[in-house]
């Protein structure tokens, strides 16, 4: 984790609307012998008496899943939009170009869900990514008996109480105002990825150059 105090998100609400915009994570640990696993997963938040909670599922007797019987310690990392920097759109260009991104890391242990647990996440799961709509088909309950008979034996649900949580939000808050107007304008010229990391610069801006107090660069010297 990049871990400098300018470069982290202080909004509890910015950070869960990150992770709600952006569920599809990437989930990793390791068995009792240190062999690392991973796989790429859509989570469901929640909070619960204050506390942030994590819902999944994936298949049963894998190796993610063999790994997380033996060793419950699991690292979420939550990623969006990223894109180059060209140290050539600075103020001053001899320096390094750099890559700004937004990454959100959860730390805790699995617990695996009983059946009829199980059963009352894979409905908030179908019908949040079908947007509420309980007709469509493919909303857990207008499933084929066949199909979920089937289906349900082959998967495990599991929540995750994040103990730890951590955030980098690497936007070029440690240029100064020309250049972080100058990237910004850079980053919309080229679209896609750059222009959702522009937005998000934009968003910033008066926060980080309030009108009428001169840029103090100091502070990014360490």
């Amino acid at each position: 984790m990049y871990n400098f105090s300018y470069f982290k998100e202080k909004d509890k609400q910015t950070i869960l609307d990150f992770i709600e915009e952006n569920p599809f994570a990437f989930m990793t640990g390791s068995n009792l012998s240190g062999k690392q696993v991973a796989t790429q997963i859509p989570l469901l938040l929640e909070e619960k008496n204050g506390e942030l909670f994590l819902q999944g599922h994936f298949m049963r007797n894998t190796d993610h899943h063999k790994a997380f019987m033996e060793n419950p310690n699991a690292l979420l990392v939550f990623t969006g939009p990223s894109c180059y920097v060209s140290a050539s759109w600075y103020s001053n260009p001899q320096i390094g170009s750099t890559w700004n991104y937004m990454s959100v890391h959860i730390g805790g242990q699995i617990n695996f869900m009983s059946n009829d647990e199980l059963i009352k996440f894979m409905r908030k799961l179908t019908l949040k990514f079908e947007k509420g709509n309980t007709q469509s088909l493919t909303f857990y309950d207008n499933l084929p008996d066949k199909f979920l008979d089937k289906m349900m034996p082959a998967i495990v649900g599991f929540e995750i109480r994040a103990e730890k949580i951590e955030n980098v939000f690497k936007l070029s808050q440690n240029r100064d105002e020309k250049s972080y107007l100058n990237i910004i304008s850079k980053l919309e010229e080229q679209g896609g990825n750059s222009a959702s990391i522009a937005l998000e610069m934009r968003k910033r801006k008066t926060e980080l150059f309030p009108p009428g107090v001169e840029w103090d660069g100091s502070k990014f010297d360490s």
